[in-house]
């Protein structure tokens, strides 16, 4: 939900002697192990739903969670570990959910707690984990706390949010707001209240009134819900906005951002400040350290396995992301994001290297989460996609989602190609963002629209007869599951064969990453060693021309490559000295050679 204009417009071990080269997916998976359910997610693949648009099981055009409980095959054949849920709490849904109002309950467009509780058993037998999303920002306006927040200046509630008096306030006026911070949907972060007079703090939109986390009661009600989801089974919680926590306590100015002329950078009328007085404070550290020793004491023999919280955390350098990990003595998140490397918004080679060696290099021993799609930002074909060779792209994007050392999230639909389809018109956008910065900014709906299950009437999302939230793009004729699904070339089959890999090959279960052929500017390889096995190649064409490598060198010498994975209509390479790729081309291979002392 952390929406900023940035991410509108947009993530070495020995061989062994004379070793037989395993096929490609020959190292399967046994019944998990306590080891592997403690540390289940260090290479999952996890599975963004945005549940009203998943699948609608009672045709009123929103999608529910029973939609969700239908599709758990498709999930578990397609590799998923776990599913994220977007909110599904009760709200006002000014903000689509992440407005809340209850934090215990479900909301009837949705569903009931019974089958919130049956999606859980029936993703429990498919040994898929369920994690739910945590906004402890915010709340709606019409939560109870908030609504005695706003009562009167001595209500006991009062301090739960961020309340201040204006500057120059009369009898008759409010006078102006504390500071210049700002909303990110656009205008004052700061609404005045008439009855209490003072202006209450949102960092998004008026109808999200910002928790006081200077406030103990905050930090226990917190602990309390995120105990109630746990004892229910929930695998976990993706935490939204959460270095937005805190803000400075003095209630300074933010700076305004200057370009290389000194003269102020707007957005949409507007300076755009640095936001360094309202975000990424050291308060959020301590906050998640104490979230984190709550969920650790959860793990059943019902739903055993580690609790994990994973972070919406868009960062400005490797350094702030490794600080998200926390430490061995009071560990925060096991995956916070790393939009880093997802969010480039385009195909340059040395970007993308220098990012993943990043990762694998100053993040140490935690593990990455890249993600390169989400409900906020327009989906992979708007932000890397060139028009003619969208789905060759899409494979290039997926593989090094899933080729490389890390846990993995994508977002419903990436998997077969669905495309940004923003609305036509303004009287037909449903997102609030997307009618204040109507037409510069069409909002999120184009990311956000309908599962595409079938060619048939509504992509199969529900009945014929239903009318979904947001329109069915007409490509959903032939981008949808169905006519996907048992297609060798298609995107989906890539997806289904990379996770299979990812889980399957020890080397990219398990494997260091290394760059190679690192002066290249057009082809991105890198190679993945795990001790016992030989090591694998991935090389990736960035270009709409063909390319050949030669990967022999750093420790490679050349030799045989058994393929695990190609483009369709490539050919298998004779050695490492020629591998050819054709436009926006992949191979993976493992090296079959045996090594002298």
């Amino acid at each position: 939900m952390y929406w900023t204009k940035k991410f509108a417009i947009i993530i070495a071990a020995a061989l062994m002697l004379g070793m037989t080269v395993p096929k490609a997916g020959a190292q399967t998976k046994s019944t998990p192990s306590a080891t592997d359910e403690k540390s289940w997610w260090r290479n999952a693949v996890f599975y963004e739903i945005y549940p009203r648009s998943f699948a609608d099981s009672n045709n009123d055009g929103i999608g529910d969670l029973k939609g969700i409980t239908a599709h758990l095959d498709y999930l578990k054949d397609l590799g998923v570990d776990a599913i994220w849920l977007t909110p599904c709490f009760p709200s006002p849904q000014v903000d689509f959910g992440y407005d809340i109002s209850d934090y215990e309950a479900i909301d009837p467009k949705y569903g009931t707690m019974a089958d919130f509780d049956h999606l859980i058993a029936e993703a429990n037998k498919r040994q898929i984990r369920v994690l739910l999303d945590m906004v402890m920002n915010h709340t709606s306006d019409k939560h109870k706390w908030f609504l005695q927040s706003e009562s009167s200046k001595n209500n006991p509630y009062r301090d739960w949010y961020v309340w201040q008096d204006g500057k120059g306030e009369t009898a008759t006026s409010p006078g102006e707001p504390p500071n210049n911070w700002q909303s990110a949907f656009g205008g004052s972060a700061w609404q005045w209240d008439d009855k209490t007079r003072q202006y209450y703090y949102h960092k998004f939109y008026a109808q999200q009134p910002d928790l006081n986390w200077n406030n103990p009661k905050v930090h226990q009600a917190f602990k309390d819900i995120i105990a109630f989801w746990l004892k229910k089974g929930v695998a976990g919680f993706r935490f939204d906005a959460i270095t937005t926590l805190f803000e400075d306590p003095q209630m300074r100015d933010e700076a305004v951002k200057k370009d290389k002329n000194g003269n102020p950078i707007m957005r949409e009328g507007e300076p755009e400040l640095d936001d360094t007085m309202t975000n990424n404070l050291p308060g959020v550290h301590t906050v998640m350290a104490e979230m984190r020793q709550e969920a650790d004491k959860f793990s059943t023999d019902k739903f055993p396995g580690t609790r994990v919280f994973i972070g919406e955390t868009y960062l400005p350098n490797i350094a702030e992301l490794l600080k998200q990990y926390g430490t061995p003595e009071h560990p925060e998140f096991q995956l916070p994001m790393d939009t880093q490397i997802g969010f480039i918004n385009k195909l340059d080679v040395s970007a993308f290297r220098s990012k993943i060696e990043n990762a694998e290099v100053d993040l140490g021993d935690n593990v990455p989460l890249l993600v390169f799609d989400n409900h906020d930002n327009p989906r992979l074909d708007a932000r890397y996609g060139d028009g003619v060779h969208d789905t060759d792209i899409e494979r290039v994007i997926s593989t090094v989602l899933f080729a490389s050392r890390d846990a993995a999230l994508f977002y419903y639909g990436d998997e077969i190609g669905m495309k940004t389809t923003p609305p036509a018109s303004k009287e037909d956008v449903k997102d609030p963002v997307g009618l204040r910065f109507w037409p510069t900014f069409k909002g999120r709906d184009g990311e956000r629209t309908p599962m595409q299950w079938t060619p048939g009437p509504n992509a199969g999302f529900d009945g014929p007869t239903a009318k979904p939230w947001l329109p069915v793009p007409p490509n959903a004729s032939t981008i949808n599951v169905q006519t996907e699904k048992g297609d060798p070339n298609s995107l989906l089959t890539w997806y289904q064969e990379l996770i299979r890999l990812k889980k399957t090959n020890t080397a990219f279960s398990e494997g260091a990453d290394t760059m190679i052929d690192t002066a290249n500017t057009k082809v991105l390889s890198w190679k993945r060693e795990a001790p016992g096995v030989p090591p694998v190649v991935v090389t990736l064409n960035f270009t709409a021309e063909p390319q050949t490598v030669n990967l022999v060198g750093a420790g490679l010498p050349d030799g045989t490559l058994n393929t695990l994975l190609k483009t369709p209509g490539a050919t298998n390479p004779d050695s490492l000295k020629a591998i050819k790729l054709g436009p926006y081309g992949v191979y993976i291979g493992q090296l079959q050679f045996m090594m002298s002392h």
